[in-house]
């Protein structure tokens, strides 16, 4: 399925991401598709990470963990997680098309985390489909 983004949508979504990740301690979080184009883009303020060059790289990276997937026997693997010393990077698949990549420190616990995205997903699908 192909989607038409209005401003209305694209507000809506950043509004989302901003309430129930940027504002509980999430340091970045951006909306892709799989193509690896950025949709929505948040950060706190004080990330300079090149997005665009991320944004990339985790498509790239989804299709490779997907192609995987299939080699042993899943469907996909929906849901991803690299820890870092200092981040961490969680990508979670939207519907078919879309994937939330979020970026977080130590503060903020991998199963909470997990919980906001699911909820921020679960809202972002009801914009997509408005």
């Amino acid at each position: 399925m192909e989607y038409t983004l209005g401003q209305k949508q694209l507000d809506g979504m950043e509004e989302v991401l901003k309430q129930d990740l940027i504002d509980l301690g999430v340091h970045c979080v951006f909306l892709i598709d799989m193509a690896g184009n950025v949709i929505v883009n948040l950060d706190n303020g004080n990330i300079e990470h090149d997005i665009y060059s991320l944004a990339a790289l985790a498509a790239g990276n989804f299709g490779a963990v997907s192609a995987m997937a299939k080699i042993v026997g899943e469907q996909e693997f929906s849901l991803l997680f690299h820890k870092g010393e200092k981040e961490n990077i969680h990508f979670s698949k939207v519907m078919t098309d879309f994937l939330l990549v979020t970026i977080f420190g130590k503060e903020t616990s991998l199963g909470f985390l997990r919980l906001k995205v699911t909820e921020a997903i679960g809202k972002i699908k009801k914009i997509l489909e408005s």
